[in-house]
């Protein structure tokens, strides 16, 4: 089994590696104050054809693995941590549904823009009232004629302040009507009409320059062009887009506590006390490496799991199981690191106590650790279901 990575793969990495220096710590700590879409870094990554990593190359994109994404944005959210990586994120996985399920009119009408940043994209999934129990959405479409009216709000929708279309989930059939509880869901590709969408932002913990928000939507007509797919099959379409993604969140993880790392580990050689460096003491060294080790095995087990998916295998327990372990490496190198600039790592300066507050995102979105090892609990070891 060959560990390393190809020449293209190398490619990529250098790449990104090179975008990357243009926005440094100092471009990522103003916009992390300020609360700014970093649209500058989006057009960067757009102007370079990254957009389109995973999509199909008659329609612009590059029609590359899961792999060379997850290095993709490891070394991205290396560069500029979960902020940087969010900016970009949706458009690596989100599309999928339409690549896979989608018309080849609608591909040609959705893709280009999408792959060109000049259209954004946001997802609309999660609900309040229904959390990680996706059959359990309320947000309904009605047909009217040559329209769906969608009434119903979702949370936690990223980027939709800037988004220009929503990857939109919603109820088509009652819940009651259908024979399965994941029936009667429908998925739609529609336009973000702000006459009939209304956006609030959530103020959270971290990562403010990707702003999160609630969206409620009032009468909002969608064309019967934007249906992806049958209606009614809508979550099983979405399915095709999650190991993607929590396979690139896990990349994302390890690449935010590679930094930590890094940054501990330089000021570990440069931060004298005692009239010695402390990174002499083994108190410091021994939770550094520790740290180094568990990144390492995370990023073995993600690239596991792209190489399953990517080569058409069952990697549901795989792609769950990396974001379960890299999500924890990736805090804890961000924990021990603040830990080791002691008093200075809770100072904004050092970018320490930025990406830990980041790094707490992994674990819990967009399915938290308790779930993921409910799924490996029941999906690998046979164990009765718990819920």
């Amino acid at each position: 089994m060959d560990f390393g990575l190809s020449s293209e793969q190398e490619a990529i990495v250098d790449s990104i590696k090179a975008l990357m220096e243009k926005f440094g710590d100092d471009f990522w700590l103003e916009h992390d104050k300020t609360g700014e879409y970093p649209e500058d870094f989006y057009q960067e990554v757009a102007k370079g054809g990254w957009l389109g990593m995973t999509m199909p190359e008659e329609f612009g994109g590059s029609n590359l693995g899961v792999q060379e994404a997850a290095l993709m944005m490891m070394t991205i959210a290396e560069g500029g941590g979960m902020s940087a990586a969010s900016a970009v994120h949706i458009n690596i996985f989100g599309p999928h549904p339409i690549v896979k399920f989608g018309t080849q009119e609608q591909k040609q009408r959705w893709l280009p823009p999408l792959i060109q940043g000049k259209q954004k994209t946001c997802f609309g999934v999660t609900e309040a009232n229904a959390g990680l129990d996706t059959t359990r959405i309320e947000t309904f479409a009605k047909r009217d004629g040559e329209n769906y009216i969608v009434n119903g709000q979702k949370i936690w929708t990223t980027t939709a302040q800037q988004a220009d279309k929503i990857m939109l989930l919603v109820r088509t059939t009652p819940r009651e009507e259908c024979e399965k509880p994941h029936d009667g869901i429908s998925l739609f590709y529609t336009d973000m009409n702000p006459n009939h969408v209304e956006i609030k932002e959530i103020d959270k913990m971290g990562r403010k320059c990707v702003n999160s928000n609630m969206t409620f939507y009032d009468n909002l007509p969608v064309p019967k062009e934007d249906l992806i797919g049958e209606e009614g099959k809508g979550f099983r379409y979405i399915l095709h887009s999650l190991n993607p993604e929590r396979i690139l969140l896990a990349a994302e993880s390890v690449g935010m506590g590679r930094s930590a790392l890094a940054r501990a580990t330089q000021y570990a050689k440069d931060r004298e006390v005692f009239g010695r460096p402390i990174g002499m003491n083994q108190s410091v060294q021994h939770p550094l490496a520790e740290n180094w080790v568990e990144l390492e095995a995370a990023y073995l087990s993600i690239m596991h799991a792209a190489s399953l998916y990517d080569s058409g295998k069952d990697c549901g327990a795989h792609a769950n199981g990396a974001k379960y372990f890299a999500a924890e490496a990736g805090f804890k190198a961000c924990q021990q690191a603040v830990m080791t600039h002691g008093g200075m790592g809770y100072a904004k300066e050092y970018h320490v106590e930025r990406l830990m507050r980041e790094a707490m995102l992994p674990r819990l979105a967009p399915v938290s650790q308790n779930m993921v090892l409910n799924f490996i609990s029941t999906n690998k070891l046979g164990l009765p279901r718990s819920y």
